[in-house]
């Protein structure tokens, strides 16, 4: 039988995502609260002037671009107290928002570029060089180029967003009304195992609906509560916990653009910080990290962490030395993305799990063979709710594949429940690399690998590295006949991929070199296999430190 949430079901309005922010009757606070607030230069927006800006935004939309509904806006932009004003003003205007990771090359930014139709994009000064080149790749103009945040052009070539105005009056203009459960608010971009990366559908209603549900699940938290956001914007999990569901519950947002260690510790005690949404290698980090001594923390009264799993020993080692409670969620791109997070009260009692279902969802752990497990016994995920995305852009195989035609959704990751109700994710079927909640398809590096002329043949797996607290990717290469193997040809081959790929990408795990990569017979990658061999030498490696 499938499981369905132990909350009650809530009520998701049937509205597009400006009436429910905007347009509510049931805000519990006031016009002139502060809702963002840049962490270094003190800069903030309150409740009145986020929704007067994003209004002035898309009208100026409308005004200069004559926006029409479901037009694609590009945003590729570090995180900035802006992001919200302009996300907000372009939904204003009816478009559909597709975030890029500010760290992607220009290849890789062209490529969502194209396949999203964008016909505008939102930057920063110190990423416009890369901005740029890809506009030029596939064609956008530049004029269609705009800068958010404190930096502007001093030769004034692209425009700041605040000059995005409605020259022809500011009655001509009015809001563009959406179907919420057709219309998309976000396509955000999740890489596949064959590569490419595959535009996530999201409409109004997703969003709307994984909000409430998330507000659900972090019931605690009210409008006198801090938030320090770090969590990228551009990742569905910065996307809709911080930016839409602490907006709505009025919780004060101190934005950084990216995380470190000592300016979080030094925030959290200025600011007096009581929620931080984390990853496991911010965890880690204040388990050892010699600087946390230094600083008060005690304001913060829960932490919680999503987007890879999150180990016990971590979770315990934190609060050992900090007092600091961690609890854990889980969710995807495809899922809006929150489906379970662990209630505040039973953070401990159930650590290693990543909590329950939240309101309004089901869910059943599936046999390879697609028949239902009973519980306690392991299985695919498979989730149906509210949130659950409208498939992937122009992918209707992709699409088919995922979602089951009365409205399951396949995750491709392997867990089991308790009787209790409380889930644990241990593996995934998806081959699918995650380094620090960001993923990483061995495909795609595979691709930009064996073209290169001193590599015959290559597999690439995740590797789990303490240090780091995180997955990440290692390559397995035949070198060509005659290339002599070593350290020398390693330092070659890092530092070549890390050239042509994102950041999360480079080749943290190094290089190992062998004879042949281990295939099926059909010619596919025995992962499981060089995982294995891995394992292995990391036992060694301990017995040797030992």
């Amino acid at each position: 039988m499938p499981t369905e949430s132990p909350y009650p079901r809530i009520q998701v309005p049937k509205v597009g995502l400006w009436d429910f922010l905007f347009e509510r009757k049931d805000r519990p606070y006031s016009d002139d609260h502060v809702v963002f607030q840049d962490a270094f230069t003190k800069r903030s927006y309150t409740y009145s002037q986020t929704r007067n800006t994003a209004i002035d935004f898309g009208k100026g939309l409308k005004g200069a671009w004559d926006w029409q509904k479901g037009d694609v806006i590009a945003m590729f932009t570090p995180n900035s107290i802006d992001t919200p004003i302009v996300m907000w003003g372009a939904h204003w205007a009816g478009a559909t928002v597709s975030p890029a990771n500010p760290g992607y090359s220009a290849d890789e930014l062209a490529f969502q570029l194209k396949d999203s139709g964008a016909k505008a994009l939102i930057t920063q000064w110190p990423v416009i060089e890369t901005a740029r080149a890809a506009a030029k790749k596939v064609g956008l103009p530049e004029d269609r180029i705009i800068l958010i945040g404190d930096q502007k052009d001093p030769e004034m070539r692209f425009k700041h967003f605040t000059s995005i105005r409605n020259t022809a009056g500011t009655n001509r203009y009015r809001r563009t009304k959406v179907d919420p459960e057709k219309d998309l608010a976000f396509l955000v971009y999740s890489s596949g195992t064959t590569g490419l990366p595959k535009g996530v559908m999201l409409s109004h209603s997703n969003i709307v609906a994984n909000t409430l549900q998330v507000g659900t699940g972090e019931a605690p938290l009210t409008y006198e509560d801090r938030i320090l956001a770090f969590l990228p914007f551009f990742h569905i999990y910065g996307l809709t916990v911080i930016l839409h569901m602490s907006f709505h519950k009025g919780c004060r947002t101190v934005v950084m653009p990216k995380f470190d260690i000592e300016d979080f510790c030094r925030i959290t005690q200025e600011e007096k910080i009581t929620f931080v949404w984390v990853a496991p290698p911010v965890v880690l980090l204040l388990s050892k990290h010699p600087v946390v001594e230094k600083y008060d923390l005690s304001t913060i009264r829960m932490m919680n962490s999503g987007a890879a799993p999150l180990t016990k020993e971590l979770v315990n080692a934190v609060y050992d030395r900090t007092k600091l409670k961690v609890k854990q969620g889980y969710g995807l791109s495809e899922t809006s993305p929150t489906t379970h997070t662990q209630q505040w009260d039973v953070w401990q009692s159930t650590v290693g799990s990543v909590g329950i279902l939240l309101p309004n969802m089901t869910a059943k752990y599936m046999s390879p063979e697609e028949k239902e497990v009973p519980v306690g016994e392991v299985g695919e995920l498979w989730l149906k709710g509210p949130n659950i995305f409208q498939g992937y852009l122009n992918n209707p195989e992709g699409t088919a594949n995922a979602l089951t035609s009365d409205g399951y959704f396949k995750t491709g990751d392997v867990g089991y429940q308790d009787k209790d109700n409380n889930f644990f994710i241990t593996d995934r079927v998806k081959e699918l690399i995650k380094y620090k909640g960001f993923q990483v398809p061995p495909a795609e590096l595979e691709g930009y690998l064996v073209a290169h002329d001193k590599i015959d043949d290559v597999a690439v797996i995740g590797i789990y590295r303490e240090d780091l607290a995180t997955e990440v990717p290692r390559a397995y290469i035949v070198p060509s006949k005659g290339v002599e193997a070593g350290k020398a040809l390693e330092d070659e081959i890092v530092s070549w991929i890390g050239a042509k790929v994102a950041n999360h990408k480079k080749l943290r795990g190094g290089v190992r070199f062998v004879d042949q990569i281990p295939k099926s017979v059909s010619g596919k990658i025995l992962r499981r296999v060089l995982k294995t061999q891995a394992e292995e030498e990391a036992k060694k490696g301990q017995k040797a430190k030992l």
